[in-house]
């Protein structure tokens, strides 16, 4: 339920943190901010306000788009594994996504390798 939750918030959140109001808003408040300055003579509290409201939203933004991203990013990857499995495509590549760096590397080189190889044999047919 709690999970449900969160994506639900997750979700509006990061769509409505990337909007152009939520940008305005967001400069119109650092504008305050600054305009406001000299009424409480530059202090040290002052500055204080907006580096600790930054640092609160930088902290849970992070969270909040790494959660969106990682669904993101699967959903993807499900999508992409079920058009391998259904389609003609070489099924052991569904899951590389689990492979280390250097392994999904030497997939994408051996690739790129079939791909030249396939262009030069229909460029040796034209």
């Amino acid at each position: 339920m709690f999970e449900r939750l969160f994506t639900r918030v997750a979700n509006k959140v990061a769509y409505a943190s990337g909007t152009p109001l939520s940008f305005v808003m967001c400069c119109l408040i650092i504008v305050a901010w600054a305009v406001s300055g000299p009424v409480f003579g530059f202090s040290d509290t002052w500055q204080l306000v907006i580096n600790t409201g930054t640092t609160i939203i930088t902290f849970l933004m992070v969270f909040l788009i790494q959660n969106t991203q990682n669904r993101d990013g699967a959903a993807m990857q499900a999508k992409l594994d079920e058009l391998i499995r259904v389609g003609r495509a070489q099924n052991h590549f569904i899951g590389i996504e689990h492979l280390t760096e250097t392994e999904v590397e030497e997939i994408r080189r051996k690739c790129e390798e079939a791909a030249k190889r396939h262009d030069a044999k229909a460029g040796a047919k034209a």
